[in-house]
């Protein structure tokens, strides 16, 4: 089970970075970068504060590590053309020494849609759009040229230069068991959610079975997840924000992370992406992160 750090988009690109190049020396397999504009509401209200842009800050991470995957997790598909993303992933694999994963989904975070003005959408709309991007960014990474005509999409004999170092890997995130789940298990290499060890057991059971009736090996596909830090040494006199309560943890003492990290290795997870966000300074993220490390290799192991 690989183990991958996520840091906070709203840090400054100089923390991001300092967290990258630490990263890279204290072994961890990967690092990955949201893509979103500003930070969520969940009432759809437009929220100010930082928010890196995701592509240029994956650019300057990758052009600083040699060792470690780099990756979007993940792009939002109605913020741009498939085949600019296809061709700007295309130049991040020249970019990337120790390899490049391009993270789609098909969207859905209200407040950025309507501040910049992107239709959102129904949720069967975006799927349907969703699904070509993906057949068209599948197309031109690994085609070299290519023609789609959708309904939302066409391409007339696009190639897609220059060639990246190697294959890079599309990764679909999103846990919707009819259709996200569908289109991840007949074009993705990579599948990606939010999940408990349980909640992980079960969604990939339900990608096997799409696998099985597109007639796909499930084992062609990886299975990551990500779980926010919380150890107990760290919360005493913390609260968890609002905005993030409701996500999984890797909390208590760290015998109690040992655990639960068996159990995400135990429920099949490939790789475990590990955010910094409730961290407020680098200097804990660092610590903090250090610490899990050194925990979650022995338990891995």
């Amino acid at each position: 089970m690989r183990l991958s750090l996520w840091p906070n988009p709203e840090r400054p690109i100089g923390e991001v970075l300092e967290l990258a190049e630490w990263g890279e020396q204290c072994g961890w397999d990967g690092i990955y970068l949201a893509d979103h504009f500003m930070p969520n509401d969940p009432s759809g209200k437009v929220m100010g504060g930082p928010s890196l842009d995701c592509l240029a800050a994956l650019g300057a991470v990758a052009a600083r590590v040699t060792r470690m995957r780099v990756g979007s997790l993940v792009l939002g598909n109605l913020y741009r053309h498939p085949a600019v993303v296809a061709h700007w992933a295309a130049t991040m694999g020249t970019i990337a020494e120790g390899g490049f994963v391009l993270g789609v989904g098909a969207g859905w975070q209200v407040n950025e849609h309507v501040a910049f003005g992107l239709e959102l959408g129904t949720i069967r709309d975006r799927l349907n759009r969703f699904e070509e991007a993906v057949v068209v960014i599948r197309s031109m990474l690994n085609e070299e040229r290519t023609t789609f005509v959708g309904d939302h999409y066409q391409i007339r004999d696009a190639p897609c230069e220059p060639q990246p170092n190697h294959r890079i890997p599309l990764l679909i995130g999103g846990k919707g068991e009819q259709r996200t789940m569908r289109i991840a298990a007949r074009l993705a290499d990579e599948w990606n959610a939010w999940c408990t060890p349980e909640e992980l057991a079960h969604k990939s059971a339900v990608l096997n079975r799409h696998c099985s009736d597109l007639g796909r090996d499930p084992a062609d596909i990886c299975r990551s997840t990500q779980a926010l830090l919380w150890p107990a040494e760290y919360a005493e006199g913390r609260t968890v924000p609002e905005s993030l309560a409701l996500r999984p943890r890797l909390e208590g003492s760290w015998a109690a992370i040992a655990g639960q990290v068996q159990a995400y290795a135990a429920a099949g997870t490939d790789e475990l992406i590990v955010p910094d966000w409730l961290f407020t300074s680098v200097e804990a993220a660092r610590h903090y992160l250090g610490e899990f490390l050194t925990v979650a290799a022995e338990a891995r192991a």
